[in-house]
């Protein structure tokens, strides 16, 4: 049967859709088989859609079929509704960049300084354990809390905290639990644009703040939390993202009481706290909250690897309760080998050493991305030298539009990413959020040469 399958496939390939092949009679002649055999060769060649068998006509060679018509989803657009604002940016900001990009802009460690081997290590030894498979309580197993609560300060307990799946559903959690829709809340401005998504995705009216190089203004603060009524202000006090600023110890005791005076919930995102450059960052805020003002979150993936997606949120009394409730209803629990193998790996030497590691080599590329700044775009200013965190907050020259630059960079493969959509209103100038974290310092250089370029091209 496979000589006479060759045979046509030969002519398949030499002839013309509707061509004509040979009859039964003449493929038996030719290759001195049964026409049982001829029969089933033919079949098998109409199963793979190259042959058109016609009963008391022959077979032909198969004509394409007609491309089928362009399905009509317009109807979507009517049953969707509008698209809530800002939301198409997150998914921009997390695309992969094309392998040859210089990645001037990213949420996540280099993967030369991502701890894979610990962290292998870690989740093979957890995959061997019978009981990491087992449910286990639905807040996150016992020791990573207790771990996590720890990390808060000491205010915070065991049982105050529930585990995520990463530091975005945290998030998602604690807008819905601490408010509802047509709520308004108060960010920083500017401030991560994940939090300004997800809680306008939660139907919050979202209201900005001013922050400056000591972190948000409590006299606006607190002016906001009067005029607006809110309870819940969402703030990044340790390096925040975009900017890197942290709130100066003159301003912690301002802002706590101003939360406490309105009688409102301060949602604490430590989302760098083991990104950290210069020794002995501030403790967390939670450590200073006395009557359970302080919502506290803390995730590993930043610090560690994409894939780590374990955090936590906790907060104390009827907060508590009901952060745990709404966690629980979103996705049950967090995979049980995967928390096993964080606290294995969090608890161990390995941490140290990869923090240790990790807190020379961001001063390394943050210094040379400064340098690079200097000497190849001095007329791009750095808002404040980052002491910790991921990212330079870059100032662009007046008329420069961060969108155009950002697509002219893409032209040169470089990913940078606008500034306007860190912010909750309008931007007070044009921005780009530079990423050290990301590159080599010999690649962040290379970067920062192409970007001059598309700068040159906008000039």
């Amino acid at each position: 049967m496979n000589g006479v399958i060759g045979d046509l496939r030969t002519r398949i390939t030499a002839g013309r859709p509707g061509d004509r092949l040979p009859s039964v009679r003449e493929l038996m002649g030719r290759h001195h088989v049964s026409p049982v055999t001829v029969q089933r060769a033919i079949r098998v060649l109409v199963a793979e859609g190259l042959v058109d068998s016609v009963p008391g006509k022959g077979s032909f060679l198969a004509r394409p079929p007609a491309p089928p018509a362009a399905p009509d989803l317009s109807w979507q657009t009517v049953a969707l509704g509008d698209q809530p604002r800002g939301e198409e940016a997150l998914p921009e900001l997390l695309a992969v960049p094309r392998a040859e990009a210089i990645p001037l802009s990213s949420g996540y460690l280099d993967a030369a300084l991502q701890p894979v081997g610990p962290l292998g290590a870690a989740l093979a030894r957890a995959a061997r354990n019978p009981t990491s498979w087992e449910r286990g309580p639905v807040e996150g197993r016992d020791g990573l809390r207790a771990w996590f609560a720890a990390e808060a300060g000491g205010a915070l307990r065991t049982g105050d905290m529930v585990v995520c799946p990463g530091g975005q559903p945290a998030l998602t959690t604690a807008f819905r639990a601490l408010a509802k829709p047509g709520d308004p809340i108060l960010v920083e401005a500017p401030t991560y644009l994940g939090a300004i998504a997800a809680a306008r995705h939660a139907g919050l009216r979202v209201i900005p703040v001013p922050a400056d190089a000591d972190g948000v203004r409590p006299d606006l603060l607190a002016a906001a939390l009067r005029r607006t009524g809110a309870r819940l202000f969402y703030s990044q006090p340790l390096y925040a993202n975009p900017h890197g600023a942290v709130l100066s110890a003159e301003r912690r005791p301002l802002v706590l009481d101003a939360v406490r005076e309105a009688g409102a919930f301060l949602l604490e995102d430590d989302w760098a706290r083991d990104l950290t450059i210069a020794p002995n960052p501030p403790r967390p805020l939670a450590a200073d909250d006395v009557d359970g003002h302080v919502v506290y979150l803390r995730s590993l993936t930043k610090s560690a690897a994409p894939g780590l997606r374990v955090a936590a949120v906790g907060a104390r009394g009827v907060a508590g309760t009901r952060l745990r409730t709404a966690r629980v209803l979103d996705d049950f629990f967090v995979a049980g080998p995967l928390q096993d193998a964080a606290l294995d790996f969090v608890t161990s030497p390995a941490w140290h050493r990869h923090r240790r590691k990790l807190q020379g080599a961001l001063r390394e590329r943050r210094d040379a991305l400064l340098t690079s700044l200097r000497r190849r775009l001095p007329e791009v200013e750095p808002a404040m030298v980052p002491e910790g965190g991921l990212h330079v907050w870059a100032r662009l020259p007046d008329g420069i539009d961060d969108a155009a630059l950002t697509a002219a960079a893409a032209t040169r493969s470089v990913v940078v990413f606008p500034g306007r959509p860190w912010y909750a209103a309008e931007p007070p100038a044009a921005h780009l959020r530079l990423t050290f974290g990301a590159a080599s310092p010999e690649v962040l250089d290379e970067g920062v040469r192409r970007l001059a370029e598309a700068l040159a091209t906008l000039t």
